[in-house]
């Protein structure tokens, strides 16, 4: 078992827009809410995408040409993410964040975190979960988009490349933004307890509080 109760993580993500301090704001206000962790992304722009990758149709803007471009404004820097976490540290809060390549990876590893959290889109990249799994930390393994095959899969990499099994926790995710009630489907948090007999989960990507409270009624042990 991964937590002995359940954990809240606030998602900040790249919602800092790329500015310091605002995500140091993010800290202190998720702390005073009575978060265990914040969440945060890292990521080499230049690593996920080029300038011939067009804009996302939700994207709307006119100082953004492409996606590297897009991304390049959402990042913060290696030494940020060092500030960051002493921040977390003054706050009381746990820090976290989701890597999107390997170079990330072992930034992370570097700062010490305890967990680590892989997102959906990662799930079926295999030199990615090899090479997170030999650090041989705990995981929080993001299912949005996957079926059971690839979760099994994805457990089977992660183990045998170093990673123990019990330290594993899976999130039952929608990848839709925002996710429509009708869609978020929490009865998988049933399903993969007893396929895989690890700690489950709910990534909340709906508007409100409700599918999160069915979810714990449900037994995620993380929101």
């Amino acid at each position: 078992m991964l937590f002995k109760k359940v954990k809240i993580i606030a998602e900040a993500g790249v919602n800092h827009n790329g500015s310091l301090k605002t995500a140091i704001k993010m800290i202190k206000t998720a702390s005073h809410s009575g978060a265990d962790f914040i969440k945060f992304q890292l990521f080499s722009p230049e690593n996920l995408s080029t300038n011939y990758a067009k804009l996302p149709n939700y994207v709307k803007s006119k100082n953004k040409k492409s996606q590297l471009d897009m991304l390049k404004k959402l990042e913060l820097s290696k030494k940020n993410f060092i500030e960051l976490k002493k921040i977390c540290i003054i706050n009381k809060i746990g820090f976290l964040a989701s890597a999107f390549d390997i170079e990330s990876l072992d930034f992370l590893n570097k700062l010490n975190l305890k967990i680590f959290k892989i997102p959906s889109g990662e799930i079926n990249n295999t030199p990615y979960l090899r090479h997170i799994a030999r650090f041989k930390r705990k995981i929080i393994l993001s299912t949005g988009m996957s079926n059971i095959n690839e979760i099994k899969n994805a457990l089977k990499i992660l183990v045998s490349n170093g990673t123990k099994r019990k330290n594993i926790s899976l999130l039952q995710c929608n990848t839709d933004y925002p996710t429509p009630i009708n869609d978020v489907n929490l009865n998988v948090i049933k399903k993969l307890k007893k396929t895989f007999n690890l700690d489950v989960g709910f990534s909340d990507h709906t508007l409100g509080i409700e599918a999160s409270i069915a979810a714990v009624a449900l037994g995620a042990r993380i929101i």
